[in-house]
């Protein structure tokens, strides 16, 4: 069956300007463009007086992933879930690690095609309990996002947003309506770096966490990206950690990953692996239940703990799973403390795989 796609996709978060110009409202950017021009995040243009969506059921590519890799340590754990992008970003990060995808302008990296309906169909044939939008950040194709989260729930499969949460208000609103969990990842704690590594600002990020957990179902997960010198102090992670524990919680988990020389900040070395494990330890000194190390071989920070009784509740090698010590009902065996997140009865046996798709070989 040939599938018919749109070259481009009408949007809502827009409106005139005074000249003629139209402001694109999705993101705190604002961008305001002439007939013909594309947004900071070249997906979104003006054409014909209105802002389209260039980028609708075009992907740069599919893949089954753990879930983990996300990374989700409390959604799902150890099932399969499809993940996809597209391209172009709304940030502007020296140190992006997917910047062939974000900062792509070239149309050929969208080579694959397909519905919402079929991405849905194939995820489903996979096996996958959910489908991410991830790669470069959904919330630039917004639309085509949550088409496929609507076709994806008719077939009890969730959706996942991995984002950096720079959203505006209204559309924040109808973006995680149709999510179920969410990774945002929280740059650093600073307006200063936000200003000057990656184009953008803090406070709607943080905006962003606040609605997420006191406003919406869905699943929240952290994480911050620690690079040498910019936002590694511990001062920094002190002051994010508290942060996180009084406006957000406790049981949100957060995941520290280490960085490595990428994109416009090559001169820059990378993590050392005891920079995350200090990180680590002054968050759960500040009081949050879940906290992770990152791209780095640490089963000790990679591994799910009971918050009362120190139970190893999940164990993880890389995405293996090991040890399982919950219930049925989430709870830690030996102590009966509930373990937050979205468990199922038992996990699931993915593993570490990574299995390219290619949408095209699926009917």
């Amino acid at each position: 069956m040939t599938e018919t796609l749109q070259d481009t996709y009408p949007t809502q978060y827009w409106h005139k300007l005074d000249d003629d110009r139209v402001q694109c409202d999705l993101c705190p950017r604002e961008c305001k463009l002439h007939e013909g021009q594309r947004g900071l995040c070249f997906v979104r243009a003006n054409q014909d007086g209105k802002i389209v969506l260039t980028t609708y059921g075009r992907s740069s590519g599919f893949c089954v992933d753990p879930v983990e890799k996300k990374p989700l340590n409390h959604f799902l754990p150890g099932t399969p879930v499809l993940s996809f992008g597209t391209a172009g970003c709304n940030l502007a990060c020296k140190f992006c690690q997917n910047w062939d995808i974000s900062k792509s302008k070239e149309i050929d990296t969208l080579a694959d095609q397909a519905s919402p309906d079929k991405i849905a169909r194939v995820a489903q044939e996979l096996g996958c309990r959910s489908v991410a939008y991830t790669y470069n950040d959904p919330v630039i194709f917004l639309e085509y996002a949550i088409d496929v989260a609507k076709a994806c729930a008719e077939r009890d499969i969730k959706s996942v947003a991995v984002t950096a949460g720079y959203i505006s208000e209204e559309p924040r609103r109808e973006f995680f309506k149709y999510m179920d969990a969410a990774n945002v990842d929280l740059k650093a704690f600073t307006e200063e770096f936000y200003w000057k590594l990656t184009g953008g600002h803090l406070q709607p990020v943080l905006d962003t966490l606040q609605y997420i957990k006191h406003e919406t179902d869905v699943w929240l997960e952290i994480t911050t990206l620690l690079i040498p010198g910019h936002n590694d102090s511990e001062q920094e992670v002190d002051d994010m950690s508290r942060w996180i524990m009084d406006n957000l919680g406790a049981d949100v988990p957060l995941h520290f990953t280490a960085f490595h020389p990428d994109w416009k900040m090559m001169d820059v070395p990378p993590t050392p692996p005891q920079t995350l494990t200090r990180a680590r330890e002054i968050a759960v000194a500040n009081g949050l239940h879940y906290v992770y190390t990152g791209n780095v071989h640490d089963k000790a920070g990679e591994s799910t703990y009971c918050h009362q009784c120190n139970t190893r509740l999940i164990g993880r090698d890389w995405y293996v799973l090991s040890d399982w010590n919950l219930d049925e009902q989430g709870n830690c065996k030996n102590c009966g403390t509930p373990c937050a997140g979205v468990f199922e009865a038992r996990p699931g046996d993915w593993g570490a795989k990574r299995l390219p798709v290619y949408l095209k070989h699926h009917a």
